[in-house]
């Protein structure tokens, strides 16, 4: 019915790091060249845990945008927006809080997990236990089918998907469409119509997913239904009849394997990171200083790679020949710690430097980038506003 279409987010946290860069943006840069994307600053999931700093969601907007178009992402290609632009996110959230069970929200399990990890911040409010089903609605107002997650976020997807059904079954109907069901469940025989109905229940009530693959085989194998109760029937079963709204599916992305400097994972709260425009001069030094094997004390002792943080570039950014160096030259003390980061130095800036390059175009060029937002704005609305059509009509508000 649709085109295959992403959507993916990301919080304004200000200037982006090299962290983001491998575990994210160059992951876009390949989506955009094979589907129709759609990529949004988050601007009110930003809300949910920093209302209380408003004021650097602005400015970190604006870097985080500027900073995706120097990685190489495509205005011509993708869509830029944000999510604040496009209000029709909050009416399909209000709609969809309508149908949401509290227990699915309390079930997420960033939600216990975020509170417990960031006790400095009061989170017990309703915008932080909802902002699972706006990010829902991020997702089904585009009628996107691929969302990029890693691993963590694939319950995000499942919940998305759980409420997409639950709105189809409730709001996609074609008259009299229970009673046309129950009849052609009956046309299955008394012995089919028992497998088909327990598994109905166990899929709807338990998410069985394996009752689900049974009944629909036992479907496909139906040779006495019409086309249109076979339809029915596989809808029944589902617990839609019509889709309004398109069941996202996870599009998994390997994790990032970019460490930061002391080893950890990248992270501005560690301060352990590489940004995307940090000067040359910067880069180096950073890297000429972190830390490297405790084992090796002096020159002349030999040391083991796998303790060392600066290994764990060489895995990112050196061939085969440069690491058989670097494990040659460590293990028998052939070569000093900075002789081994020089590599890694000429690799990380060759990376940055057309990044750079980029950035200080569209840094000279504010208005550029606030047109191609502007732009991009205009184009998810014209997506959304579509959406919003059938929703309110299903939902019975098509005044």
């Amino acid at each position: 019915m649709y085109a295959d279409r992403v959507l993916s987010g990301m919080r304004p946290t200000g200037r982006l790091h090299l962290g983001h860069y491998h575990g994210v943006l160059k992951n876009w840069l390949t989506l955009q060249n094979e589907y129709q994307c759609l990529f949004f600053v988050a601007d009110w999931h930003a809300l949910t845990t920093h209302y209380d700093t408003p004021q650097l969601i602005h400015d970190n907007t604006w870097d985080m945008v500027v900073d995706w178009l120097a990685a190489g992402v495509d205005p011509s290609q993708a869509t830029l927006f944000l999510q604040s632009r496009v209000i029709e996110h909050a009416e399909l959230h209000l709609l969809l809080s309508m149908i949401t069970p509290l227990g699915w929200l309390e079930r997420v399990p960033t939600y216990k997990d975020q509170q417990e990890k960031l006790t400095d911040k009061d989170l017990s409010t309703y915008g932080f236990l909802g902002y699972p089903l706006l990010q829902s609605a991020d997702i089904l107002i585009y009628r996107a089918n691929r969302v990029p997650v890693g691993e963590d976020q694939v319950p995000h997807i499942e919940f998305t998907r759980e409420i997409c059904r639950r709105f189809n079954h409730l709001f996609g109907r074609e008259p009299g469409f229970e009673d046309k069901a129950r009849q052609a469940v009956k046309k299955l025989g008394s012995k089919k119509a028992k497998v088909y109905e327990e598994c109905r229940t166990a899929y709807q009530e338990q998410g069985d997913e394996e009752a689900l693959d049974t009944a629909r085989a036992l479907l496909s194998d139906a040779q006495n239904l019409s086309l249109g109760d076979k339809e029915r029937l596989f809808g029944y079963l589902e617990g839609s009849s019509k889709m309004i709204l398109v069941e996202p599916e996870s599009l998994l992305t390997a994790a990032s394997k970019m460490p930061g400097l002391d080893g950890q994972k990248m992270s501005k709260s560690y301060n352990n990171t590489i940004s995307l425009r940090e000067d040359a001069e910067s880069v180096a030094k950073k890297i000429r200083t972190m830390p490297t094997d405790p084992a090796r004390v002096r020159r002349s002792d030999p040391g083991n790679p796998e303790k060392c943080p600066v290994w764990q570039f060489h895995l990112v950014y050196s061939d085969a020949d440069v690491r058989h160096w670097v494990v040659n030259g460590c293990t028998s003390a052939g070569i000093g710690c900075l002789e081994c980061k020089q590599p890694v130095i000429d690799a990380v800036l060759k990376e940055l430097a057309p990044i750079a390059e980029r950035a200080a175009h569209y840094e000279a060029n504010l208005d550029l980038v606030r047109n191609i937002i502007a732009d991009g704005c205009e184009k998810a609305q014209e997506l959304a506003r579509e959406t919003m059509r059938d929703v309110r009509e299903a939902m019975g508000l098509g005044y």
